[in-house]
């Protein structure tokens, strides 16, 4: 384009706060007018035939991380940490009695926190009553995130009896300055023989997590942590900004505001990342944030637009039903989302008394699956059809067309290389309640 923006006008632009788009609505827009009645009878209304995912979510950690956003919280001794199994699998049970059926499973994932520091036989015990309650499918994902740093022999050992498939870990930012700020320690080293331990114990897919716009990120910091995440060859890496929300998490108040890189440092350390990871490491852009070897499943989806979004990011996983599990998981069902009670004593209460948890969540209308199947497209295979009824709201493509970002021809949406990571704004243009309230204010920044 003759008068193309410059990446500093775009950022001036676009750089507000958009969500991330892993529901529409988005989860500030939940409320308590879905509980746990409802949830009950959703879960009745299941397809006989329909496949299942399950989240599993654990609260815990070991270290305090400052960056982390997670619903999650420091928990050393091992008894709060077996309550909360118990827990776990009386809700497998309840689930698995209002379905009615040994449904079919066909990806189970552990998040947090840090899932493997339940002890050993908690893991291993909740999977075995996964197995008894449902029917994992023979090629069925067991996915679990992972601290580098603690996991243990025992820990490996575990992990192979729960038939793990795919294992994240969590790398952010090799830098030890940056370490130093974000609370977090951790060597090439130890990651490399984490990722190695795994390998030998059969996990077929890895991933790395990376973030940038942490405290004293650079561009050669951060080009540096990607060059030797290379090394560690993961099928899959997903890169994150970090979002700083200090009045929701409030431990990040300890990161000093003048210790963080800008939007304009950002949005290069983002490009960098990109860069070393397509042009050196071989690796596929997903969607808006996630790359892939074109020999994983995800970069395959990619390739032909077949990924799908959920609360975990980019899945390949198409059940139509994902079961959320453990305090603040979010499940979503045909006739809408749930979500658990976020605090861990409210959650243990509710299961002790033979109940569902859920707290809050929201009911589809027909305009939301309408929107959602737009925003769906936009964020996974960055194009999509416009239906007349949204024709309208589709006039505020128009600036993004002109800027570069999206080519729009009255029908259809396709979002350019260089509209990427303006991918959120994009889809921000079909969101009905984003302008009905002061929501905005609790989303990350678009870059």
């Amino acid at each position: 384009m003759a008068n193309s923006p410059s990446d500093a006008e775009l950022i001036a632009r676009y750089d507000g706060r958009v969500p991330r788009y892993t529901s529409y609505p988005t989860a500030p827009h939940f409320s308590t007018t879905i509980d746990a009645g409802a949830y009950g009878r959703w879960l009745e209304a299941v397809p006989a035939g329909a496949n299942v995912s399950l989240y599993l979510h654990v609260p815990f950690c070991d270290r305090l991380c400052l960056y982390c956003g997670c619903n999650t919280a420091v928990v050393r001794h091992e008894a709060p940490k077996r309550a909360y199994a118990r827990h776990l699998v009386e809700e497998i049970g309840l689930v698995a009695a209002r379905l009615g059926r040994r449904a079919t499973v066909t990806q189970v994932h552990w998040g947090g926190g840090t899932p493997t520091c339940l002890p050993e036989d908690c893991l291993t015990g909740i999977m075995d009553h996964i197995r008894r309650d449902f029917a994992v499918a023979p090629d069925a994902e067991v996915a679990i995130e992972i601290d580098p740093t603690s996991l243990t022999a025992a820990g490996l050992d575990a992990l192979k009896l729960m038939g793990v498939t795919r294992a994240s870990l969590g790398v952010q930012d090799f830098d030890l300055r940056v370490q130093e700020a974000i609370g977090r320690h951790q060597s090439f080293e130890q990651t490399q023989c984490c990722a190695e331990g795994l390998r030998r114990l059969g996990v077929t897919s890895l991933n790395l997590d990376l973030i940038y716009g942490l405290p004293f990120q650079t561009e050669e910091s951060v080009a540096r942590t990607a060059r030797q995440s290379l090394a560690l060859r993961a099928d899959r890496v997903a890169v994150f900004g970090y979002a700083h929300v200090p009045w929701m998490k409030k431990h990040q108040a300890l990161i000093q505001d003048e210790t963080l890189p800008g939007p304009a440092a950002r949005f290069a350390q983002t490009g960098i990342i990109r860069r070393i990871l397509v042009e050196e490491g071989g690796y596929l852009a997903a969607g808006l944030d996630h790359f892939a070897l074109p020999s994983d499943a995800m970069g395959q989806a990619a390739q032909a637009q077949a990924l799908h979004r959920s609360f975990q990011g980019y899945t390949t996983d198409a059940a139509p039903v994902l079961i959320g599990l453990g305090a603040s998981a979010i499940g979503a069902l045909p006739q809408g989302y749930v979500q658990n009670a976020t605090a861990v004593p409210a959650y243990n209460a509710a299961i002790a008394h033979g109940e569902f948890a859920v707290a809050r969540g929201v009911a589809l209308s027909a305009d939301d699956r309408l929107r959602r199947g737009v925003i769906d497209a936009i964020m996974c295979d960055l194009a999509a059809d416009i239906p007349d009824e949204l024709l309208e709201d589709a006039a505020a493509l128009v600036p993004l067309a002109e800027d570069g970002l999206v080519q729009w021809d009255g029908r259809r949406v396709t979002v350019t290389e260089r509209g990427r990571p303006f991918l959120r704004n994009a889809a921000a243009v079909f969101d009905a309640y984003l302008q009905r309230s002061s929501a905005a204010l609790r989303h990350s920044a678009a870059v």
